[in-house]
């Protein structure tokens, strides 16, 4: 990485650092991105590489080390996709998130980073993920963007940090402020540079993570830029002073220098007022942004019942609850046909629900998010009119109600298939229901309502799968756990 005191090389663990992670902190001009870079450089040719890079600070890698620059100006499930692609073929990739505002930086890259988190076990190679202005994925307060796209963005970052060494994702975050950065993403690194930074309560938060007393602290005001002071398992057992060394690479954007000013010429006036010939016309200054509103306010209002004396005024109306319920499922079947709605967050799913069902005019007061939750669970197993008022399906929703309710929907699409006597749903339809990529992941659900005795799992002698349900007395046909994925039709 460079020299340490008395002119000793300073190096780093690589495959240290795999396990325990790395965390970079220091002001602005304190040589954070030069210490990045010279990590990245190093390490070039050993391990797979990801920078998730705000400002494009480091696409100027791709020329000199092959690595590839994801634009970021993607749909989310696209960027969702080429994540899982690049940890396939263990590609070095950029990143590009320049040009974006906060908000869709933050949401795309979070669909990256769950595309990294959720690739398939056999895709479980190493892969340093370095994360620059890390404080803007995963903030310690709520700012101006929207509720969601915090949430999103701070559950990739967790993801990352808190679980993602079991899956090769080693962690690398640099942030400008500790106290901007999240404490829960910022503590499960094991090793740390700290740079040059001037507020107190900085100071104490990099003292403490060093181990240093307070007084010790005032020595991180002092730091020249690309001066460091490392500690942990892949750096140094003891507080160890370090110069980060040269790169070969540089950032498209350069540090301001000082340069002379021109000679004032005697039509200055004449220049600055009138406007030359062939200069283009004044660009049209672009409209103010929208003012985001955060999705919990956007639902509040939604849900919100009309005022007393507005109801008061109006003749009081009879509801068919009959007619109720055939509109609510119509509007819920809407909502769940779209191919995109399965990778959806509920929240997204409850505000178009919320919106469609005032398009249908439909009486009464608008379902909670819970019952919400409900509904979705049973729309996505796809039961017919008949199934649905038998007894069987009536101990199947009571069998369910133990289950958490994001899984409820997997369980009852196996159950389905059991009161049926269907074949067993393969893997990839059980992923596509519970709303995730990864077939692994859904193949554990089974695992997991085994343990909680509701299912027992078998293998006949041609190698297919059959649930059986011993509170039912019933079980699915065989069926090939590796087949293709089926689209449940509507009933």
């Amino acid at each position: 990485m460079g020299t340490a005191a008395g002119g000793a090389v300073a190096g780093l663990d690589l495959e240290e650092l795999l396990a325990t992670r790395l965390l970079v902190q220091g002001n602005s001009g304190s040589g954070k991105s030069h210490l990045l870079r010279r990590l990245l450089e190093q390490s070039a040719g050993v391990v797979q590489q990801v920078i998730v890079d705000p400002e494009g600070d480091f696409v100027s890698l791709a020329g000199r080390y092959g690595h590839l620059v994801v634009d970021a100006a993607r749909t989310e499930a696209e960027l969702t996709s080429i994540a899982g692609r690049v940890r396939q073929h263990r590609v070095s990739v950029v990143l590009n998130l320049e040009g974006l505002d906060i908000e869709q930086q933050m949401r795309s890259a979070a669909a990256f980073l769950g595309g990294l988190f959720e690739a398939e076990r056999d895709f479980w190679y190493p892969v340093l993920v370095v994360v620059d202005e890390a404080q803007l994925f995963a903030p310690a307060a709520a700012g101006e963007v929207s509720d969601e796209a915090r949430k999103l963005s701070l559950g990739a970052m967790t993801n990352l940090m808190c679980r993602g060494r079991k899956r090769g994702l080693a962690g690398v975050i640099a942030t400008q402020r500790l106290a901007k950065l999240a404490k829960n993403v910022a503590a499960e690194a094991s090793n740390f540079l700290m740079g040059r930074t001037f507020l107190d309560i900085d100071m104490a938060r990099a003292a403490d993570l060093l181990g240093m007393d307070r007084r010790q602290a005032e020595m991180f005001r002092d730091l020249a830029r690309g001066s460091f002071v490392a500690l942990g398992p892949a750096l140094s057992r003891r507080p160890l002073p370090i110069v980060v060394g040269s790169v070969e690479t540089s950032a498209q954007s350069a540090n301001p220098k000082l340069r002379p000013l021109p000679d004032a010429p005697q039509n200055i006036e004449t220049l600055i007022f009138s406007a030359a010939p062939e200069e283009r016309p004044r660009p049209v200054r672009p409209p103010a942004a929208p003012v985001v509103t955060p999705t919990a306010d956007i639902l509040a209002q939604l849900s919100r019942v009309r005022p007393p004396e507005a109801d008061a005024a109006e003749p009081a109306v009879e509801i068919d609850e009959a007619e109720r319920d055939a509109l609510l499922d119509k509007v819920m079947r809407d909502v769940l046909d779209d191919p995109e709605a399965g990778f959806r967050e509920i929240a997204v799913l409850y505000q178009d629900f919320l919106v469609r069902c005032r398009i249908h005019r439909v009486p009464g007061a608008p379902l909670s998010l819970a019952a919400f939750r409900r509904r979705v669970a049973v729309g996505r197993a796809n039961v017919a009119a008949d199934v649905a008022a038998g007894e069987a399906w009536r101990q199947v929703l009571d069998l369910s109600e133990r289950l958490p309710d994001d899984v409820q929907s997997v369980f009852l699409t196996i159950a389905k298939a059991a009161v049926t006597s269907e074949a067993c749903p393969p893997d990839a339809t059980l992923a596509r229901v519970y709303g995730t990529h990864s077939i692994s992941r859904a193949r554990r659900l089974l695992t997991y309502f085994e343990e909680r005795d509701l299912i027992v799992v078998r293998t006949d002698l041609r190698g297919k799968r059959v649930v059986a349900f011993p509170d039912l007395g019933m079980e699915t046909g065989p069926g090939d756990p590796n087949a293709p994925e089926q689209v449940l039709a509507a009933e």
